[in-house]
């Protein structure tokens, strides 16, 4: 991602630092709201996915103006962080408590085993530990939100970051079409389907998407096992958060100053969800929060794909693709089995 704009010093006026932010605030949130219009017209397109893809387009396209770059990393970092916060209003325990022990089982199993599988993987086939951290959050948790809030924590440099939100873009997507083809042919009931594809499926989109396909039982429960894995995005950003604390503290260059044990974005998280679980926020504003939310995320998700460079990829060669592909039989499998027993 580009490096944060630095903070503008005391004798800038104000109306020059939103001048510098001005021209990449606005081409983050015409992406945005074009993803959201598309979305609405198309609710199989998710507004996330088209962003990202926007911004892959654009900078492979017109490359990335210099003029956007204040703006645009304000989008990557702060906007999404925002969006990160509302995303815990989709979140109630109480609905994710109702899948009942047994299936909250799985869904512990099927992020803690993937995410292990996935960082000892990475590290035998001699990637850096950031790259495998971004690639192990995306494919465990959330895709590519999971994505921009790992590297808020582990510091992953921006090629790292383009290739994990690609892999998750490519793979989550490839789901779509195969797990509802392979529950069929297993002859998976609506419910397995359903925990099979929320169990084992990137982006919420995409397991609406290939839940969809399966039919309303499936979607219902393929959403909620989701938001169980959504829900799970708290604790993992702060035990990474903790273990780069424990690293930097050890090297030999003391860097100035530590990162926070728990980032604020992940305290907001668990702030919202917990407001969500009490019931107090009227339907009404849980929906324009939702609209604000998705407008955040995917102007956030424009400036992550303007970071995506195709060529870059391509150089990266087959290990992250190997990861990638190794992450996704991993919790295949693990979704699978839990279906099996349980659905």
């Amino acid at each position: 991602m580009p490096a944060p704009l630095a903070p503008a010093s005391p004798s800038a006026p104000a109306p020059s630092r939103l001048r510098g932010l001005a021209p990449g605030l606005g081409a983050a949130g015409l992406a945005a709201l074009l993803a959201v219009t598309v979305n609405s017209l198309v609710p199989i397109v998710s507004s996330l996915l088209f962003a990202i893809l926007a911004g892959v387009a654009w900078r492979t396209v017109a490359g990335r103006p210099a003029s956007w770059e204040p703006g645009i990393a304000y989008s990557g970092r702060t906007l999404l962080r925002a969006g990160i916060v509302l995303l815990g209003l989709n979140v109630s325990l109480v609905q994710v408590a109702a899948l009942g022990p047994a299936t909250l089982l799985v869904v512990l199993a099927a992020v803690g085993v993937r995410f292990s599988a996935t960082a000892l993987l990475g590290r035998r086939l001699g990637l850096s530990t950031s790259q495998t951290l971004l690639i192990a959050s995306g494919f465990s948790i959330c895709g590519a939100a999971a994505v921009a809030g790992a590297e808020g924590v582990v510091d992953a440099e921006e090629d790292e970051v383009g290739t994990a939100i690609g892999l998750v873009v490519v793979f989550g997507t490839l789901l779509i079409g195969i797990l509802p083809v392979a529950s069929a042919l297993l002859g998976l009931s609506s419910t397995a389907a359903g925990l099979w594809i929320g169990a084992s499926t990137h982006e919420v989109a995409q397991v609406v998407a290939a839940a969809g396909l399966v039919g309303g039982q499936a979607l219902t429960v393929a959403v909620t096992v989701k938001l169980a894995r959504v829900l799970l995005l708290a604790p993992v950003m702060a035990v990474l958060a903790v273990l780069r604390r424990r690293t930097l503290a050890d090297s030999k260059a003391k860097p100035a100053a530590l990162p926070p044990v728990v980032p604020f974005f992940v305290v907001g998280f668990v702030a919202a969800m917990a407001l969500r679980t009490t019931g107090i926020v009227p339907d009404g504003a849980l929906t324009w929060l939702g609209h604000l939310q998705g407008l955040l995320l995917s102007a956030a998700m424009f400036a992550l794909g303007l970071g995506v460079d195709l060529r870059g990829m391509a150089e990266v060669g087959g290990r992250p693709v190997r990861l990638a592909t190794a992450a996704t039989v991993v919790i295949g499998t693990i979704g699978l089995a839990g279906a099996l027993l349980l659905g």
